[in-house]
């Protein structure tokens, strides 16, 4: 399966299109998912996903290593969807039907998911995707200094301080419970 999807990677930088389209339907659903992640609604996670492909399209020819392909392309899309956020000039908030159709892969239980994705969603970008990488798409911490352009040791920074962010925010939750 790898293998074919290298070949297709290599076809795709020679300038097949029928190549292409098959790379992203094949990386569609994840895609779309990342870009849900950042956006928060259905449309604007639409216009990433467009506006991704789109550049993936023009600039295939300069990706270097096939097997990369999905790395690559991840960065795109996480382009895309920090210069939409820009553009509307603020974070939308989580709706619920983003919180009731979670991907099945999250490794969070279910009572946590909507305290836990909305302490992320406030969290700084680069703290964000770090932690999105990390932990909802078990990226490496190689693969993800790849994806930010920044150092490994930048990323364990930024993971660390993530955590340590959302366990303040889980601390605080918690007090006003209790308090």
């Amino acid at each position: 399966m790898e293998m074919e999807a290298q070949r297709l990677v290599k076809k795709a930088i020679k300038g097949n299109k029928t190549a292409f389209e098959k790379l992203v339907q094949q990386h569609y659903e994840r895609v779309y998912r990342t870009a849900y992640l950042y956006v928060h609604n259905e449309e604007d996670a639409l216009d990433v996903v467009q506006e991704a492909t789109y550049q993936a399209y023009k600039s295939i020819h300069s990706l270097k290593n096939p097997a990369y392909f999905a790395t690559w392309l991840t960065r795109i899309v996480i382009r895309c969807s920090v210069d939409v956020i820009k553009k509307r000039g603020k974070v939308v908030a989580m709706s619920d039907e983003f919180l009731s159709n979670l991907p099945d892969e999250s490794n969070v239980d279910s009572e946590g998911d909507p305290q836990l994705l909305h302490a992320i969603q406030q969290l700084r970008l680069n703290y964000r995707t770090a932690i999105i990488l990390f932990y909802y798409y078990d990226y490496s911490i190689k693969t993800i200094s790849g994806v930010m352009e920044i150092p490994e040791n930048t990323v364990k920074t930024y993971l660390s301080r993530g955590k340590a962010e959302l366990r303040k925010t889980y601390k605080s939750e918690e007090d006003k419970c209790h308090g």
